[in-house]
């Protein structure tokens, strides 16, 4: 069994904001594989489907951003889960808007979501899925990530967002490093490939750095 978690806000007045792309994901993810998201279990919303013979749990936490480890612990706990059987995905404002970055493990950075994440399960070596929102510039952080799209975002971040689902079902039925091979996008989404541009892993590597 897989556990795919979208990190977000619950209310309406979130909806559309920088800071619930991983509740979008997840919505999207739902809608891709017939799945409601609608049983309150875990402090979360929650909706059971499939990706192939994969039983996946897909997971809103409602705890509000900064206790959304709380119901991935608890449903963690439940089914037992390896935390490589767990794929989080959430907004980051390190990364250029619309990029995709996943990765196997790391840091929380300054995500409060993550942190939280991290601190409930006491380890960060779980599967992550990063949806750029681009820098905040001049505008506080808080302000910035509760803030709606703007119109030039709004494509991008959709695009991204369907992508970001893709990238789970892959991660299930095709394994971690099949996904980050697929989906990892460049820091500059904007940006087309040319033939002077290096293989995707050999980007990523050198971003990473």
């Amino acid at each position: 069994m897989y556990l795919i978690c979208g990190l977000g806000n619950p209310g309406r007045e979130y909806e559309t904001t920088r800071h619930n792309m991983g509740f979008l994901t997840v919505d999207v993810l739902a809608e891709r594989l017939g799945v409601n998201v609608r049983q309150l279990r875990f402090k979360a919303l929650v909706g059971e489907g499939r990706v192939g013979s994969e039983k996946v749990l897909l997971m809103k936490p409602q705890t509000f951003m900064n206790l959304s480890g709380e119901a991935v612990r608890m449903a963690m706990d439940y089914y037992r889960l390896d935390p490589s059987h767990l794929m989080v995905i959430y907004d980051d404002a390190d990364l250029a808007v619309g990029s995709l970055r996943i990765r196997p493990s790391g840091s929380s950075g300054s995500h409060n979501g993550m942190k939280s994440v991290i601190y409930q399960l006491q380890d960060q070596s779980f599967p992550r899925i990063r949806v750029g929102i681009g820098s905040s510039g001049p505008i506080p952080m808080e302000r910035y990530v509760l803030g709606h799209w703007s119109e030039e975002e709004r494509p991008l971040l959709a695009e991204a967002v369907s992508r970001a689902a893709e990238a789970c079902e892959c991660f299930v039925s095709r394994g971690l490093d099949t996904a980050m091979n697929r989906y990892n996008t460049r820091k500059d989404p904007k940006k087309k490939k040319t033939a002077e541009d290096p293989p995707a892993g050999e980007q990523e590597a050198k971003d990473d750095r």
